[in-house]
This record gives structure tokens, C-alpha cells and sequence, in this order.
């Protein structure tokens, strides 16, 4: 009995990320798929393959990033340039899709009225399981299939390898919504695992070239390159994969059967007697202040990675002359070095944006969970409420966007001042995605996850369009697209960036309209 109950639950699953799961699949299974025409256009016959492989191999900020190149065929360029980032994009989309079944409903009280029928203890864990397995399949899937004309073996190997990594990190999230009270913690404590995870990957990867290291066997994410899809796979590394998913999972169902609907192990530490927030603005940074101060980490740490590999980025086109239109087209016709330069601060720009949705979305959290109706029936107004999650979003994401542009400036060498206004000339773009998102949230709420969709919109067309090629006009669909080049790409523009900041004060007046006329969520 104590799966009582599942197949409903599975349904229900299914049935809320009906939008959500085909997306996550297509994007990501697409992503990798989509490599090899790229990639062929590239280098597009096998000396020019077996070149970039040995340079690629020789580079050890380039192993860090991707992986070492264990083979030099047009598959084999593809798991080496798209694997890793695929494998993280399935393990980012499952631990979502399990804590949103288990955790989160369990802290809008949904689980508790859903419990009180025939479902049995486990049978909502396993339906967010299932949910979660449903959508590995469909990107190992589209994997597979996209990319069996250069191998149906290699393919199979990588599209199992992204998939299983993915299934990973599911049942680590299943386990964290076992241990902590939020849904937030959950899926931090999970991201966290998964940050551990790649920055292993990355220093193993960094000091051997034939990914030897120990510290690549630590990680799940180093498993799925060992893999070796398309250069003489690995089968039996799969088995690891396999394991940590039966071993997180038997653990998961341990501890869900020993606790209650809504308890957790790691109890939350109380607060003091008296409280001390005399504002909403300082509830909202209480609130947000980690979040914002794990961004920042990873945005300054990352500025001081990309900027070493600034010296040697005509190492990674070399002569090839697509390689360099390509690096063109993302940062401005310049220099191969500025043009390196704008294309790492355009993507941490796109990044910025999902920082900043994250955060204008988690006052729509605070209403569903019930905590914001306590407050707004005070004499606290829905604006003022608000002002404090807003201000973070925005003043946040210009801190998180400082610190990368530091990062590189400092890690390059030279050029501080270009870069650091390079990077906060990401600003107004970063502004219109978080304005999109307040007017979703305060005008149509359930509809407030389409925020993600565009913003994850807008990294696709960005990091990947140039690539595939897309036209410019397809590029402007994403407001990154109407920014200048900086830096050195372009000269400075300043009628672009003002039209999209008053577009996002026109989106964020009309979103804090909706809110104050709408009924608050519960």
C-alpha cells in the first residue's frame, strides 16, 4: 500500500509540466543534437578536426571548461563540446521537475490534503520520480536520434550518459527534499551538489588531459564523459551512474517512511525571541540574501576563469575562418581578443537575466506558501511589499554583473574599466527580462513561469544561434540582440540601451499595476 495511489499522482505530474518537460527535452536533447551540422560547418574535414583535438587537448583552461577530447571524429567533437553542458542542462531540469512534486507540495500544504486519500507514503516521491525519468528518457531520446548518423553506438553512449546524469541529480534532489523544509533549500542543497560536482570535473579535467584524474571520478558529471561516446565507449561506466541512482533513491525511500507530511531531518534554526525586521525591504533581503551571495561567488569566480583563457583565444579558432566569423558575430566585428572578451560578457549578461527572473519570481513563492497573506493584511501595502524582492532583483543582478566584469578585467590583466562597462551594459537587457517577469507575476500569475522560458529563450538564441547560424533577425528576438558589442566590438550606442530600460520600467509599472488590482494568491 504504501505506493498507493502512484499512477494518479504520475498523471497529475505529467499533466502540470505538460509545457514543461517537452521543452526541457527539445532545448536540451536539441542542444546536443544540433552540434554536429555546427560543428561540421566548423571543421569540416578530419585534419581540421584532428587539429582542433590537439589543441584543444594541449589547453588546459579549454579541458577545464568542456572536458579532453577523447576522439577527433565529428561525434566525438560533439560529446566533447556539448556533453558536459548537456548533462548539467537534464540535471538542472530534474531537480527542479522532483523537488516541485515532493517538497514544494508538501510546503503549500497541497501533499497534505492529497495524503489524506488512498495514496500511500511513497507514492509521491515515486510519481516525481517517474515525472523526473520520463524526461531523461525523452532527451536521451532526442540524443540518440539526432545523432545516430555519426554512430548509432556513440550516440546510444551519450544520449544514456546524459540521461543517467540527469537521473542522478533527480534522486539527489528526491533525497534533499527528504532532509530539508523548503523547497528553496532543496533545491540549493541539490545545486550545490551539482556546482561541487562540475568544479571537480573542471580541476581533474585541468591537470590531466586524459581525464585521469581522481577528482573526475568523484564526479557524476566527469562519469558521463568517461563515457567516451563516439571514441570507443565505456559501457560499464554506466554502471556507476546506475548505482548512485539506486543508492540515493533506496535512501530517499528510508527517509521518506520515517518522517511525516511536511517534517524534515535538518530542522530549520529557530530565530531569536524578539523579532528584528523593522521593514518589508529588510524581510526581502533576509529572504534573498544567499542567493544573491551565491551568485555572486559564482559570477566573480567565473570572471577569473574566462578571463585567463582571454590571451589564448586565438588558440581556439586558430586559422579557421568560421570559427572566428562565428566569435565575430556574438562579439562584434574587432579583434579576435575583444571579441572573445564581449562574448563572455554577453553570456554572463544572459545569466544575470535568469538570476534576475529567479528573484522577481520569489514573492510569487512567498503568496503561494501563504506567508505574504499574513503580512499584506496588516497595513503593509502590496507595493511596498513588493519595492524590497524588486529592488534585489535589480540592484542585484547590476552586483552579480560588477563582479564578473571584475573577474575579468583582474584575470586578463588590463582593460578594467572597458570590461567592467562592457559588462554592466548587459544591464538594460537583464532589466527587460526581469520586467517581463514582474508583469506575468502581477498581471497573470500562472503564468508567471513563462518568465524561465524566455529567458531561457534568449540564452539559446544568444550562445547558440550564432553557431547555428540563425539569422540577425532571429538574434533581435532576444533583447541581448539590440545591444553594442563591448568591448572594442562596437562603438558605445546609448539609444539601444535606453530604449530597453524604459521598456523595462514600462513592463515593471505595468506588472506592480496588476498586482495591486488582482486577488493574492493562496
Amino acid at each position: 500500500m504504501n505506493l498507493a495511489g502512484t499512477g494518479v499522482l504520475t498523471r497529475l505530474a505529467l499533466r502540470r509540466d505538460r509545457v514543461m518537460l517537452p521543452v526541457w527535452a527539445l532545448v536540451t536533447g536539441g542542444l546536443v543534437a544540433s552540434g554536429a551540422g555546427s560543428l561540421e560547418g566548423l571543421y569540416g574535414t578530419a585534419a581540421e578536426r584532428a587539429e582542433l583535438a590537439a589543441s584543444m587537448t594541449a589547453n588546459s583552461s579549454m579541458r577545464a571548461m568542456y572536458g579532453p577530447v577523447f576522439g577527433d571524429s565529428l561525434g566525438g567533437l560533439v560529446a566533447w563540446r556539448f556533453g558536459t553542458f548537456g548533462a548539467v542542462l537534464a540535471a538542472v531540469a530534474s531537480l527542479i521537475v522532483v523537488v516541485r512534486h515532493t517538497r514544494e507540495e508538501e510546503e503549500t500544504g497541497r501533499q497534505e490534503m492529497l495524503s489524506a486519500g488512498a495514496v500511500g507514503r511513497r507514492a509521491p516521491l515515486t510519481a516525481a520520480l517517474l515525472a523526473a525519468l520520463t524526461l531523461n528518457t525523452a532527451v536521451a531520446l532526442v540524443v540518440t536520434g539526432g545523432l545516430a548518423g555519426q554512430g548509432a553506438a556513440g550516440a546510444l553512449a551519450l544520449g544514456l550518459a546524459i540521461g543517467g546524469t540527469g537521473m542522478v541529480f533527480a534522486t539527489a534532489a528526491a533525497l534533499a527534499a527528504q532532509l530539508t523544509e523548503s523547497a528553496r533549500l532543496a533545491k540549493g542543497l541539490t545545486a550545490a551538489v551539482l556546482g561541487l560536482a562540475f568544479v571537480l570535473r573542471a580541476a581533474g579535467d585541468a591537470g590531466t588531459a586524459d581525464g585521469s584524474s581522481v577528482l573526475t571520478w568523484l564526479s557524476p558529471v566527469g562519469w558521463a564523459e568517461h563515457v567516451r561516446a563516439f571514441a570507443g565507449e565505456r559501457w560499464w561506466v554506466l554502471l556507476l551512474l546506475l548505482a548512485a541512482v539506486l543508492v540515493q533513491t533506496a535512501a530517499a525511500y528510508a527517509l521518506t517512511a520515517r518522517r511525516d507530511v511536511g517534517a524534515s531531518f535538518l530542522a530549520t534554526r529557530p530565530g531569536p525571541a524578539e523579532g528584528r525586521l523593522a521593514s518589508a525591504g529588510a524581510l526581502a533581503w533576509r529572504l534573498q540574501r544567499g542567493t544573491l551571495l551565491s551568485w555572486s561567488l559564482g559570477f566573480l569566480l567565473g570572471g577569473l576563469v574566462f578571463g585567463g583563457m582571454v590571451e589564448g583565444a586565438a588558440d581556439i579558432v586558430g586559422d579557421n575562418e568560421r570559427a572566428r566569423e562565428i566569435f565575430e558575430r556574438m562579439g562584434g566585428q574587432s579583434a579576435l581578443t575583444d571579441a572573445f572578451l564581449a562574448t563572455m560578457v554577453s553570456l554572463f549578461g544572459m545569466l544575470a537575466a535568469l538570476y534576475a527572473v529567479g528573484s522577481v519570481l520569489r514573492p510569487g513563492t512567498e503568496e503561494t506558501s501563504g506567508r505574504a497573506e499574513p503580512l499584506l493584511a496588516s497595513s503593509l501595502g502590496r507595493l511596498r511589499w513588493a519595492a524590497g524582492h524588486l529592488v534585489i532583483a535589480f540592484a542585484g543582478s547590476a552586483l552579480i554583473l560588477t563582479l564578473a566584469g571584475l573577474g575579468l578585467a583582474l584575470s586578463y590583466g588590463h582593460e578594467l574599466g572597458p570590461v567592467l562597462g562592457a559588462a554592466l551594459a548587459q544591464l538594460p537587457a537583464v532589466w527587460t527580462l526581469a520586467g517581463l517577469a514582474v508583469l506575468l507575476w502581477g498581471a497573470a500569475p500562472k503564468a508567471a513561469t513563462a518568465a524561465w522560458g524566455v529567458a531561457g529563450l534568449c540564452l539559446a538564441l544568444g550562445w547558440i544561434g550564432p553557431a547555428l547560424g540563425l539569422p540577425q533577425a532571429v538574434l533581435n528576438l532576444s533583447p541581448f540582440g539590440h545591444l553594442p558589442k563591448l568591448p572594442g566590438g562596437q562603438e558605445m550606442t546609448w539609444t539601444p540601451l535606453l530604449a530597453l530600460t524604459a521598456l523595462a520600467a514600462a513592463l515593471t509599472a505595468a506588472g506592480l499595476a496588476g498586482l495591486r488590482r488582482r486577488d493574492v494568491l493562496t
